[in-house]
């Protein structure tokens, strides 16, 4: 699989989302009340990304979209930050990014949609069994690194 190049910056804040296509599907009935169903189980997510990048690394950006993934056409690995924290997910381009538009002196921003493959999402066995894990993790971090790490009047 083709990687992010790690010498390029992550994407900005400004701008940055995801929106996961609708899995549902509903019938209104003749009654005027509407039936909603589940279409399908996996869906794709769109991340709207907005890198910043010097003249070099723009330069170098747009040989990497056209020459190695064929003009945006291929998938790749791609680093972003999602709820989940910052992993690696495997995307493609909707279409060709916008821009680059000059900002400043000597910067350059690209902005682009990206299809995820898989909507980052926890495992299933985390939200049936382990929501308190999630919900509390702040207060378990502290309490690891506090409390659990001093050491004993052995």
């Amino acid at each position: 699989m083709i990687a992010y190049p790690e010498n390029l910056p992550t994407p900005q804040r400004d701008g940055y989302g995801f929106q996961a296509v609708s899995p549902m599907a509903s019938s209104e009935l003749q009654s005027g009340r509407t039936r909603q169903r589940r279409r399908f189980t996996s869906v794709p997510t769109v991340a709207t990304v907005t890198w910043l990048f010097s003249a070099s690394e723009a330069a170098f950006f747009e040989g990497w979209f056209e020459y190695t993934l064929l003009s945006g056409s291929l998938p790749f690995n791609c680093p972003l930050r999602s709820p989940l924290g910052f992993e690696s997910y495997t995307a493609n381009f909707v279409d060709i990014y916008n821009g680059p538009f000059l900002v400043g002196v000597d910067y350059w921003r690209v902005e682009a949609k990206l299809r995820l493959i898989k909507r980052p999402l926890i495992d299933k066995e985390w939200v049936v069994d382990g929501s308190d894990y999630i919900l509390n993790a702040d207060i378990f971090d502290i309490t690891m690194n506090r409390v659990w790490t001093q050491p004993t009047d052995d």
